[in-house]
């Protein structure tokens, strides 16, 4: 014979078990997250304005939500230090002939971090430098079929040695990935 009180149980058993297996996961998840601190004994150490300094060549791509190639670009960058800032000028050329131009102004911290404002970062970039690998976090806006749009950015960079490094930069809406950023960068 069927008990509603039975069914009850089930139910709420099935529920607490679902809210576990969530719980779980999310511990799962985070625990897989890395952090800069994962990069403190990496070699060879990367120093953001020593690399920066002067003339650097980039090229990269972004991927959409996917992981299709939308477009390709190339960067012309010149760094120039004055006491504890680095001015960094970026002259991108895409393959559709768009040509863009951002200047940020990077200002060295204590114990490895940075700051970072450019004319379309939306308030400050804040980053993070251990070993080999640099952590930036900052939003951006973005123009996208003629509206602005505030894309958050999760920018890694890894040191390879003295004449290289690679960049790769997750763009998120809303806490979800819309698309990826990847550059090579060479002195």
């Amino acid at each position: 014979m069927y008990s509603h009180r039975s069914y009850r149980i089930k139910h709420t058993d099935q529920s607490i078990l679902h809210w576990l297996c969530v719980f779980w996961l999310a511990l799962l998840l985070n625990g897989c997250t890395t952090s800069i601190d994962d990069y403190e004994h990496t070699e060879p150490k990367f120093e953001l304005f020593q690399f920066f300094e002067g003339s650097t060549q980039a090229w990269g791509m972004v991927q959409d939500y996917k992981g299709q190639q939308v477009r390709r670009f190339d960067v012309k960058l010149n760094g120039v230090i004055t006491g504890d800032q680095l001015v960094l000028t970026e002259d991108f050329v895409f393959d559709d002939n768009e040509t863009q131009q951002r200047i940020w102004t990077i200002t060295k911290q204590a114990n490895g971090r940075y700051l970072g404002i450019a004319d379309d970062v939306i308030g400050e970039a804040v980053g993070y430098e251990k070993g080999n690998a640099l952590y930036w976090q900052y939003a951006l806006a973005m123009e996208i079929n003629g509206s602005t749009y505030h894309i958050n950015f999760e920018d890694w960079m890894f040191y390879q040695n003295n004449n290289k490094l690679f960049n790769q930069a997750k763009m998120k809406k809303w806490g979800i990935t819309v698309g990826t950023v990847t550059l090579f960068f060479q002195k």
